[in-house]
């Protein structure tokens, strides 16, 4: 599914599902690094990003992979 991230106001990441018109904090990542990871949303969706550069300037579309159901 298209996901865009963003960096939000307070220094988090968010993430806008705009398939399903939904926005949501990142709020718990696998591991230190952005790209790569498995990331939990505070709507309990947990998303696998694709690997990308770290220095990759935000916001940006990616295509991620919803895990669990």
């Amino acid at each position: 599914m298209k996901v865009t991230i963003r960096k939000t106001r307070t220094g988090g990441y968010s993430a806008y599902v705009a398939k399903k018109d939904l926005e949501a904090a990142i709020v718990e990542r696998d591991r230190e690094e952005l790209w790569g990871s498995t990331i939990l949303l505070d709507n309990g969706w947990r998303l696998e990003l694709p690997m990308m550069a770290a220095e990759t300037p935000l916001p940006v579309t990616v295509e991620a992979r919803k895990l669990g159901e």
